[in-house]
């Protein structure tokens, strides 16, 4: 019920993941990211200690399929689950459990994974590469949703989609961008755009703001009389 993509910005190095599902809140159980180690998913009847593991693994040296391999071997009730991968070098693995939901399958490529389950046809994961490949000097946050856009296109999962998530990290310790739509009737992953075309402005300031709050723009919104205010706080 759930198909994302992973990728890494060979430009800046940045490190991100869209996902979308027909299940609520699909982002807060199955998206993980970590500053300069790397990127990971765990979905299809998920276990949320498996992302965090895999970064883990990332972290200590091992490499991408070799934390992948590690992972599925030790987790419990391995079979449920698909797992992927990219890290900060670019190195890309994903895994899917015997048990994997529907039409599931995996795919990879340099600085990029991509995995799904209950899809309309596995074509969709080829899709889903072949955008994010595509104009690959655009940012990362959006080459990943071009890449949900073109899995949607695609036939994306055999149910409606109702939540989606976009998460990236850069050059400091959090994500830069963190987005989710945790449930809609109407079209997620278009929601998310929406919501990236409102951040993407901003996202840099904030950074900023955490950094050095006295070199940082003033905050608001268009139109908030604090943008005016010559006394607003930084």
């Amino acid at each position: 019920m759930t198909f994302s993509i992973l990728g890494r910005c060979g430009r800046t190095g940045r490190l991100g993941l869209a996902i979308s599902s027909s299940s609520p809140a699909v982002a807060a159980r199955c998206a993980f990211v970590r500053a300069g180690v790397g990127v990971a998913a765990s979905q299809n009847v998920t276990d949320p200690r498996l992302g965090p593991a895999l970064l883990d693994a990332l972290a200590s040296g091992v490499s991408a399929e070799g934390a992948v391999g590690a992972v599925a071997a030790q987790a419990d009730h391995a079979e449920h689950r698909q797992l992927a991968v990219v890290d900060a070098s670019g190195a890309s693995a994903a895994w899917s459990g015997t048990r994997a939901l529907g039409t599931h399958g995996t795919r990879t490529g340099e600085g990029w994974a991509a995995a799904g389950n209950m899809l309309a046809g596995e074509d969709v994961l080829d899709a889903v590469g072949a955008a994010f490949m595509d104009n690959s000097d655009d940012e990362l946050e959006a080459r990943l949703l071009r890449a949900m856009a073109a899995a949607v296109a695609a036939g994306g999962e055999e149910g409606p989609l109702h939540s989606a998530g976009l998460l990236v990290a850069g050059a400091v310790p959090w994500p830069e961008t963190s987005l989710r739509v945790d449930w809609t009737d109407d079209d997620p992953i278009a929601a998310l755009a929406a919501l990236w075309d409102v951040w993407a402005p901003q996202r840099d300031d904030y950074v900023t703001r955490a950094l050095d709050p006295e070199a940082a723009p003033a905050y608001g919104v268009p139109g908030d009389p604090i943008n005016n205010d010559e006394e607003a706080v930084r």
